[in-house]
């Protein structure tokens, strides 16, 4: 697993033995970062249950003013911290080690509104897809032209509306498909 592009391209990113961790692929990142091209510069990006912290990284190596990583699992936290101290970044980044609930409430309560936050729970718990989705949409944690991305299975689909969030594309690479949101319109 590398950075893909800008500032820290093709550098190693190490993560977890085992199962523990299923990260973004490369390819998977690239497909991500590609859409969201130069709105990524200065911007505050959350990657939520971030796991290695492949995501967040790879927002700041393309120019994200700040990072901010929610991950519960602390090898997983702990991994977070060595891939950043391994290249070297020493602000710019924060990591939340809570659950994702407890730190997007955290980031309301500072009043912070994120331009992206990106979503990757296991797969299998479509329950926190939904959940997480309904406070980020009822809290209005996101700016104006802010997005959510959450990555999941291309066997599930996610809603296409849900309480203040709009689906507004879909992605599919492989098994992984990844569900593009806003605040709605009409809220």
């Amino acid at each position: 697993m590398r950075v893909i592009a800008g500032k820290f391209g093709s550098r190693p990113l190490k993560s977890l033995k085992g199962m523990s961790l299923r990260p973004s692929s490369d390819r998977l990142r690239e497909t991500l970062f590609n859409v969201l091209g130069p709105l990524v510069k200065d911007s505050l990006f959350v990657d939520c249950f971030a796991g290695t912290g492949a995501v967040g990284i790879e927002a700041l190596s393309r120019g994200a003013r700040e990072a901010m990583f929610i991950e519960n699992h602390a090898p997983a936290a702990k991994l977070i911290q060595k891939n950043l101290e391994s290249l070297e970044i020493r602000s710019g980044a924060e990591i939340l080690k809570m659950d994702a609930l407890r730190g997007l409430e955290e980031l309301s309560d500072r009043h912070l509104l994120p331009d992206f936050i990106f979503l990757d729970p296991p797969y299998a718990e479509t329950r926190e897809y939904i959940s997480v989705l309904e406070f980020i949409g009822s809290a209005r944690l996101l700016a104006p032209e802010g997005r959510i991305i959450a990555e999941h299975t291309r066997r599930i689909d996610l809603p296409s509306f849900l309480d203040d969030l709009e689906q507004t594309r879909v992605l599919t690479q492989g098994d992984a498909a990844l569900s593009f949101y806003r605040l709605s319109l009409a809220a």
